[in-house]
């Protein structure tokens, strides 16, 4: 009986915890720490399902009472949420951060008639944070390399560091570590309260989202890649003299000719709307309803 009684309180726990985190269909970090009066991202991922839904920031430590700071594709003073169907992601831009600004998040994912998909993050402000980084964004080409230079606390001499990619959560420890014929990984622990990341042979599938932890404590680092410059030989053709090179010419409804403008491209990213353009009284029963 006792053993029957066992099961059933482990299966309660088990089912209440499930509930008060989320499932695997919304992931985000634990635990980011940032300097006072500097700015983090945070990466929230979610399943190719979710990618026409509404989603959000919370902040508070309970779910339930949680009060939506922005939503995606909208901003508020220092926060800013961009939805990136494309990439199954959504990222919460914070600035000018505050220690008032410490404590519980969500990212979130509105789901009509049924309880929104969510996961928490824990957030400390702080003049001396536990880990931070130099830069938040780096850039590489391909085939060449990049470096971060972080810190760490005193605290976290002794605790795990990982370098970890976000998106498949694919993570190096210190020391090097091959990841192909001609790329590879090498974090460096001085043990002194700083580190270093190194990354060489860099390849397009390496841009993304990482983050340094030391222990459960962890900062965030976006790396761009560009592609390698391509030489090429351009073709020369003699023209006599006695020929004029002329331009192509469009007539404006002035009659004024006038040079045609060049091509903008567009934006990499694509994007869904979230909040703007909808009825007020969907805002509110949005809200309403978390």
């Amino acid at each position: 009986m006792m053993r029957f009684y066992s099961l059933i309180s482990s299966l309660i726990l088990s089912v209440f915890l499930l509930f008060i985190s989320g499932s695997g269909s919304l992931r985000t970090l634990k635990h980011l720490t940032v300097r006072r009066g500097g700015s983090l991202a945070v990466p929230c991922s979610y399943e190719e399902e979710y990618k026409s839904h509404c989603k959000y920031w919370c902040k508070g430590e309970h779910w339930i009472s949680c009060d939506i700071v922005a939503y995606a594709n909208s901003s508020s003073t220092g926060i800013s949420v961009t939805d990136y169907p494309s990439q199954n992601m959504f990222i919460v831009n914070l600035k000018n951060l505050q220690d008032s600004d410490s404590g519980w998040y969500w990212c979130a994912v509105e789901i009509d008639g049924a309880a929104d998909v969510r996961d928490y993050v824990y957030l400390t402000v702080s003049s001396d944070p536990a880990v931070w980084v130099e830069n938040g964004r780096v850039i590489g080409q391909e085939g060449g390399g990049v470096s971060v230079q972080g810190f760490y606390s005193s605290e976290y001499k002794n605790g795990e560091k990982k370098w970890c990619k976000f998106k498949d959560r694919r993570c190096y420890p210190v020391g090097k570590t091959k990841t192909s014929q001609s790329s590879g990984v090498n974090i460096i622990d001085y043990s002194r309260g700083s580190f270093r990341v190194e990354m060489i042979g860099l390849q397009e599938s390496d841009a993304g989202w990482y983050w340094f932890s030391a222990g459960l404590v962890g900062v965030t680092v976006h790396l761009t890649v560009t592609e390698r410059p391509t030489t090429t030989t351009a073709a020369v053709t003699t023209v006599p003299t006695t020929q004029k090179t002329t331009t192509t010419a469009v007539t404006s409804a002035s009659g004024k000719s006038e040079k045609p403008e060049a091509p903008t491209n567009p934006p990499d990213e694509e994007t869904t709307t979230c909040g703007f353009g909808k009825p007020m009284e969907s805002v509110e029963f949005c809200i309403a309803q978390n």
